[in-house]
């Protein structure tokens, strides 16, 4: 494809197979028979995510022109990252995140969380000419978005938001056929094949994102609407999880699901490994790498600026 600059500051090798080297001043990806060349002074972060080969030459390229490497699973695990000597401390946007008001970005993703699946509620409606909604549902919905502007506790603002996700869920599953067992979202393990694969859309979902909030330089361990081990990421993909996940699992659960694409055991679920490598070519087009970048950037430029975070879904 010749010279490309890139749109973000970190630059994304993902799949498996990809030989990346480079010159003075560029870097060259080639797979198969496709070559890319980036200018080595367009990004700060080489974000290499499954099996691919770089030479140690590279590598030492890439440290002394200030370029960190990060390397991932498959899944969008991180593994490990090599960085410059002279950069030992927090980024700026890490730092940032330390002292942001948390209460006014958590407010923001639990009002993208509940648009975007009351969004998928309605669109599952229109598709089925059915009402999915019993008596005061669509009310109940409509005042807890108009609620959480005026609550002021992150934990109330928690307590809202559980309650409006178990909510989406209950509703959807009066869409799904009743032999699969999914009335509600679980904890793991799951006993039923519903659960069992939005949990791994989820885990595909949280891995791409992964991989755009370390390329940026932010600490994925400092949530907002969440707290913990990769609570930004869980953050960042909630609002995202109705579009980019469940659509895909219902849809499965609707018109291809079979019984012999699980296994039920004494107290979980096992999905076989056809259904796992047919849902893994379907969320490769449903997760929106891209749309991931834009929503992380976002959130990168609402800290920087201090402005409103406009939340993506």
């Amino acid at each position: 494809m010749g010279l490309i600059v890139t749109k973000y500051s970190w630059l994304p090798v993902t799949g498996f197979g990809t030989h990346i080297k480079s010159t003075q001043k560029h870097l060259i990806v080639q797979k198969k028979k496709e070559t890319d060349t980036y200018p080595i002074d367009s990004f700060k972060h080489l974000l290499i995510v499954g099996g691919h080969t770089i030479n140690s030459t590279t590598i030492s390229q890439l440290i002394k022109k200030g370029v960190y490497i990060s390397f991932f699973d498959p899944d969008g695990s991180p593994v490990g990252t090599i960085q410059p000597f002279a950069d030992h401390g927090p980024s700026e946007l890490s730092a940032l995140q330390q002292n942001i008001p948390r209460h006014r970005y958590a407010i923001a993703i639990a009002e993208g969380s509940i648009r975007s699946r009351m969004l998928s509620i309605t669109r599952a409606q229109e598709t089925h000419n059915a009402n999915l909604l019993y008596e005061g549902e669509l009310e109940f919905l409509k005042n807890a978005e108009e609620e959480l502007r005026y609550l002021i506790k992150l934990d109330e603002i928690r307590r809202l938001h559980r309650m409006t996700s178990d909510m989406y869920y209950e509703i959807m599953a009066r869409d799904l056929p009743p032999g699969w067992g999914f009335k509600r979202r679980t904890e793991r393990p799951h006993s039923d094949p519903v659960n069992a694969m939005l949990s791994f859309g989820y885990a595909m979902l949280y891995g791409t994102c992964s991989v755009s909030v370390i390329g940026a330089f932010l600490d994925p361990d400092i949530g907002l609407l969440h707290d913990g081990k990769g609570s930004l990421i869980q953050d960042l993909i909630e609002p995202i999880k109705a579009e980019m996940v469940d659509r895909l699992v219902f849809q499965i659960t609707k018109e291809v699901l079979k019984p012999s694409d699980f296994e039920l055991t004494a107290n979980r679920c096992i999905l076989s490994d056809t259904l796992l490598r047919m849902m893994i070519e379907l969320f490769y087009t449903s997760i929106n790498a891209e749309k991931l970048n834009e929503h992380v950037s976002d959130f990168c430029d609402s800290l920087q600026k201090n402005t409103e975070f406009r939340v993506s879904y």
